[in-house]
C-alpha cells in the first residue's frame, strides 16, 4: 500500500502548531519548533524545491490547527464563465480568495469577484464544497483547505486594474484558457455549470 507522505507531513505540522499554542514548557516549545522546521524540510524534499520556497509558500498561522477556507465565485453569462488571470502565475481562475474574519463567505465571494474582475455579482448560492487535499490541485499545499464554490448572478461591469489579477474575460466551457490549477480546476467550472443548469436553489451559508 503506497504511503501518503504529504498527508503525514501535514499532520506533523498540525501537531507542531497546536503544541506551540498550548505548551507552557520552554523545552517542549523548542521541540515543537524543531518539529515545524522538520516538516518544512519534508515538504521541500517532497516537492523537490529549496526549503526557503516552502517557508515563503506556507501561510503564517498560530493557534489550534484548523482548515483554511477559500471562496470562489462562478458567474455564467450566455453559457460562458467569468475567469480572471492571476498575476502570480499568468493563468486563469474563478475569482476568489481567502475568507476574511468578520465577513460571511457569501459576502466575501461577492467582494472578491468585483475586486478581481471589476464585474458585479449578486445572489450567491453555495453550489459545492471541496476538501482541496482530495482533488488534483497543484501545487500540493501544506495547509488543509476547504474550497467553497458559489454560483452568482452577473450584474455587469468591466475589468479594473488591481494587485492580484491583470485581466478578466468570459470563456466558452469547451475552450477554457490555461488554468491556475492551485485555485481552479476545469472540473470545478463544469460542476458549477451542472449546478447552474439544474436550477437547484443552493444552500444558505452565512
Amino acid at each position: 500500500m503506497p504511503h501518503d507522505w504529504v498527508a503525514f507531513a501535514k499532520q506533523l505540522r498540525s501537531i507542531a502548531q497546536t503544541g506551540q499554542t498550548y505548551t507552557d514548557n520552554k523545552y517542549e516549545l523548542e521541540r515543537y519548533r524543531q518539529l515545524e522546521v522538520l516538516t518544512n524540510r519534508m515538504f521541500a524534499v517532497l516537492a523537490d524545491v529549496p526549503i526557503d520556497r516552502v517557508e515563503n509558500f506556507i501561510i503564517p498561522d498560530a493557534g489550534y490547527a484548523t482548515p483554511k477556507v477559500d471562496v470562489r465565485g462562478a458567474v455564467f453569462e450566455r453559457g460562458q464563465v467569468l475567469l480572471v488571470r492571476e498575476i502570480k502565475d499568468g493563468r486563469w481562475a474563478l475569482p476568489g480568495g481567502w475568507a476574511d474574519v468578520n465577513e460571511g463567505p457569501s459576502s466575501c465571494v461577492l467582494r472578491e469577484i468585483v475586486e478581481e474582475s471589476g464585474h458585479r455579482a449578486s445572489n450567491p448560492r453555495l453550489a459545492m464544497l471541496k476538501d482541496r487535499s482530495l482533488h488534483p490541485y497543484t501545487p500540493v499545499s501544506p495547509d488543509h483547505i476547504y474550497k467553497l464554490f458559489y454560483l452568482c448572478d452577473h450584474e455587469g461591469g468591466e475589468f479594473v486594474a488591481n494587485n492580484e489579477t491583470d485581466a478578466a474575460d468570459f470563456f466558452d466551457l469547451d475552450d477554457l484558457p490555461p488554468l491556475s490549477e492551485g485555485r481552479t480546476l476545469a472540473e470545478d467550472i463544469h460542476q458549477c455549470w451542472e449546478f447552474h443548469c439544474s436550477s437547484a436553489p443552493g444552500i444558505y451559508s452565512d
